[in-house]
């Protein structure tokens, strides 16, 4: 058999990630590999960690990419922090809090949930009890943005209840970091990670992450060795650190880096807050149209992402057969349910370079398009007219 290559076609991404990436970056991962420990590779290197910096609003100095997906992020986030006999308070309102206590509970620690429903932001009032009932509680985990569920839990009031108990934090900002409000250092956020995917635009693969300096001392001030050798933050630095001269520990994943490097001078040139507004603004105009379409959200105005739709599947809709019909007659890809919203919802991506105005035309033409193929009873126009509006 003689396989050739491999040529994809362009498909309009907007399900919970990947997001469309933009030609500039796409142009930015086919520029020359370089050596990892090459000098000019290593100044692109610093450039990297002063973007991240921006993008997270902080001026933690272990601000790095993880060399692997957000989930990577994740653990190395539990394991450099999290010790065997710890307590960790992790809130649970979808499937992202449950895969923080599957970490918690891999490295020998206690999880003690604070269970909130599905489609609803973490309780401040249940956390508070939980942290009062756990004195010896070493950290609090919750997710800022659960892409499960498309709701945004309030991370600032969450990390100050932290503070309150002596608890240090550990935040998913996966689906968050460039598509709403995020402060690290204003709001006193221990440790985060991130992905490249989402809302930065750029190809899966990399998960930023920044560390306080009160999560360096306890990083520093462990009894145990990290778990992981590869996520050992106390290695990584010697490749991440400051300075021309980098202790080699991996081979980074060059080429990837230079395309989050583009995704970032992007981000700065529009600029943080704009990108926030922005992705602000075209959520208001999706949410018009689906509503005049009949599909309705999940998630209460209040707490929803603006950047990760979850709406609810109308009655007599079939779910597998509408999303096959975007992606064979339109290219368009959305995401199915997880968990227990699975076959219950759809979740409609606009992150980054995703979060285009001709996108949400060609999402609302075509979901009027395959849901009344089923007998469902909409009207594309009356969907446009109500986005433009």
């Amino acid at each position: 058999m003689t396989i050739s290559s491999f040529m994809p076609p362009v498909r309009t991404l907007m399900g919970p990630g990947p997001s469309d990436v933009h030609p500039r970056i796409l142009a930015a991962l086919a520029r020359p590999t370089l050596g990892h420990l090459d000098p000019l590779f290593v100044g692109m290197m610093d450039e990297l960690k002063q973007l991240l910096k921006y993008a997270f609003n902080t001026e933690n100095e272990l601000t790095l990419p993880i060399s692997a997906p957000g989930s990577a992020g994740m653990e190395a986030c539990f394991v450099n922090l999290v010790e065997p006999g710890d307590k960790v308070v992790v809130c649970v309102n979808g499937v992202f809090g449950k895969r923080m206590c599957e970490n918690v509970t891999r490295i020998g620690a206690t999880a003690v949930t604070v269970d909130c429903a599905w489609g609803q932001p973490v309780d401040l009032a249940q956390v508070e009890t939980v942290l009062e009932q756990h004195r010896d509680a070493k950290i609090l985990a919750f997710v800022h943005a659960e892409t499960s569920t498309g709701a945004l839990s309030d991370a600032q009031a969450l990390c100050a209840l932290a503070k309150k108990y002596e608890c240090l934090t550990i935040v998913d900002a996966v689906t968050s970091l460039g598509g709403v409000e995020l402060r690290v250092d204003d709001w006193g956020i221990d440790a985060i990670y991130s992905g490249s995917q989402k809302c930065l635009s750029c190809t899966p693969g990399l998960s930023p992450v920044s560390f306080s300096d009160a999560a360096v001392a306890a990083i520093k001030a462990r009894k145990h060795p990290v778990q992981s050798w590869f996520l050992d933050m106390n290695l990584i630095l010697g490749y991440w650190g400051e300075g021309g001269k980098r202790a080699y520990h991996h081979t980074a994943p060059v080429n990837a880096l230079y395309g989050l490097h583009e995704s970032l001078v992007m981000l700065q040139e529009e600029g943080l807050e704009n990108a926030w507004q922005r992705h602000a603004a075209m959520h208001a105009s999706l949410a018009a149209g689906l509503e005049a379409l009949g599909v309705h959200f999940v998630v209460d105005a209040g707490s929803r992402l603006p950047q990760l739709n979850s709406v609810y599947i109308p009655d007599g809709v079939d779910d597998a057969k509408v999303r096959q019909y975007l992606l064979a007659e339109h290219n368009l890809e959305i995401g199915a349910g997880l968990g227990d919203f699975a076959g219950k919802v759809w979740r409609i991506g606009l992150m980054g370079y995703s979060a285009r105005s001709e996108n949400i035309t060609l999402l609302l033409t075509a979901l009027a398009e395959a849901m009344t193929q089923q007998g469902y009873v909409c009207s594309a126009e009356d969907a446009l007219a109500a986005a433009i509006k």
